[in-house]
């Protein structure tokens, strides 16, 4: 975190100090929740939770070097005292935030929001000090802790915006307000919050709406409500896109062995990418951030250097990987739904392979009354991708076996099933999807990553 004193902190969260709380102390390590990670020049921040309560690890944090609590209640040694700890931490991001001179760049979208960070996060270390949200970390309370890891000699704050409702980007956005925007996609995702695919769109545009005249916009060319986003906003807007007309396009794309190459074609001229990740939706999220890194000065052979360059960061997202018998393991179990499912069965069904291509599939949650049809329509894209086996894992997801007409498909009650039936049906050179929302194929994905070998 860019250095504070106690009394810093304690007036840009409206807290009291205690009486053991020296206001000179300056805080220099990282904010921290979990008592684990507290270290040496950190601040603990003490959170009652319905299973743990942070205050009982305020004394293990302050011995392992934390200069004090954030508190709502008494607490042993040096503290700060306030009356809500997530509360607290948002108004401290919004002072490191108010303190930086580092370019934000905000990324949000229905889907691929986590792998396009990562990208524009290892573009922008190649260009600088850089900050960026972990794993998928972009919620109230992972949002404003990220923004806190911001150092002084950070030049570029990557963070992922995500929304289950109107007003939540926006809410994002005040902490530390983007200068420039990235929107992927919109699609068929938590109508629990949002209720149709429209709610979703105006929830996704209050990005581009947020910015300045000084700030920019990167949106999808090929997303017709996307595209909708540049019309009255303030921000310049530059797009990308594969199917049609845009500002940064992937020309000559080969799909190679699951992992595109194409030339990258930008206002400024082009540059081969050879990426490292699986699956053609990872060309959409190269250009976004492209897109993204362009508008911060990198050059076209720099950035497609980059992204030639660049890893998977997070877990279970098109993790690839070969057992000891030769199955070839698709790991993107972290999450689903509808546009990410297609994404990753039209993946394994271009996967090479000389075994067959079974697919397990969990369950696409929060749909609403849109289950049964989004369900219907993946087994329909299973069996149109050449898949030879589906397994559907769990209460719900019985349509992908209606869909997927044809095709060898099983409907089993629970991961435990799952696992037992693929230990009959697996033979050496299969290649193997699991993926559903988050928690529902996890244990199939570890029991196949207990034999794991190599990745790809």
């Amino acid at each position: 975190m860019i250095p504070m004193s106690l009394a810093a902190i304690a007036d840009a969260v409206g807290g009291t100090l205690s009486e053991h709380a020296d206001p000179e102390a300056v805080v220099t390590g990282d904010v921290e929740f979990d008592s684990r990670k507290a270290g040496p020049g950190g601040l603990f921040l003490a959170i009652p939770g319905a299973k743990v309560d942070g205050h009982e690890f305020a004394a293990k944090a302050l011995a392992q070097g934390a200069v004090a609590t954030v508190a709502t209640r008494p607490v042993e040694g040096p503290a700060i005292y306030v009356d809500d700890a997530v509360a607290a931490l948002t108004l401290l991001a919004k002072d490191v935030a108010r303190r930086s001179d580092a370019t934000v760049i905000g990324v949000t979208g229905s889907n691929g929001k986590t792998s396009t960070k990562d990208l524009l996060a290892q573009v922008c270390a190649d260009l600088g000090p850089t900050v960026a949200t972990e794993g998928n970390f972009n919620n109230e309370l992972g949002h404003p802790y990220t923004v806190c890891k911001t150092a002084p000699d950070t030049k570029y704050l990557v963070l992922e915006l995500a929304a289950r409702g109107l007003g939540h980007i926006t809410e994002l956005c005040t902490i530390a307000p983007p200068h420039i925007g990235v929107v992927l996609n919109v699609g068929i995702s938590h109508l629990d919050g949002f209720g149709d695919i429209e709610t979703t769109a105006r929830a996704k545009s209050e990005l581009p709406r947020f910015l300045g005249p000084n700030d920019h916009v990167v949106l999808n060319a090929d997303d017709p409500r996307v595209k909708a986003m540049g019309e009255g906003v303030e921000a310049a807007d530059v797009y990308f896109g594969v199917d049609g007309p845009a500002d940064f396009t992937a020309e000559d794309l080969e799909p190679g062995d699951g992992r595109h190459r194409f030339t990258l074609r930008t206002p400024d001229g082009t540059a081969d990418v050879q990426l490292n990740l699986w699956g053609r939706h990872h060309v959409y999220n190269a250009l976004a951030a492209a897109g993204a890194a362009w508008h911060l000065g990198a050059s076209t052979e720099a950035i497609a250097k980059s992204l030639s360059a660049a890893g998977r960061l997070s877990e279970r997202r098109m993790d690839v990987f070969t057992r000891p018998d030769g199955t070839v393991v698709i790991d993107d179990s972290y999450n689903a739904n509808p546009a990410s499912m297609g994404a990753a069965v039209r993946t394994l069904g271009q996967l090479p392979t000389e075994g067959r291509r079974i697919a397990v599939l969990g369950l696409m949650a929060d749909l609403e009354a849109q289950s049964e049809e989004c369900h219907h329509r993946l087994g329909e894209q299973a069996r149109e991708a050449g898949i030879d086996e589906v397994i559907a894992v769990g209460d719900g997801t019985q349509p992908i076996l209606t869909g997927a007409d044809g095709v060898t498909a099983t409907h089993v009650p629970d991961q435990a099933a799952a696992i037992a039936l693929l230990r009959t049906r697996l033979r050496p050179g299969d290649a193997v999807l699991v993926k559903g929302s988050r928690y529902r194929t996890w244990d199939v994905a570890d029991h196949l990553r207990a034999k794991e070998e190599t990745d790809q």
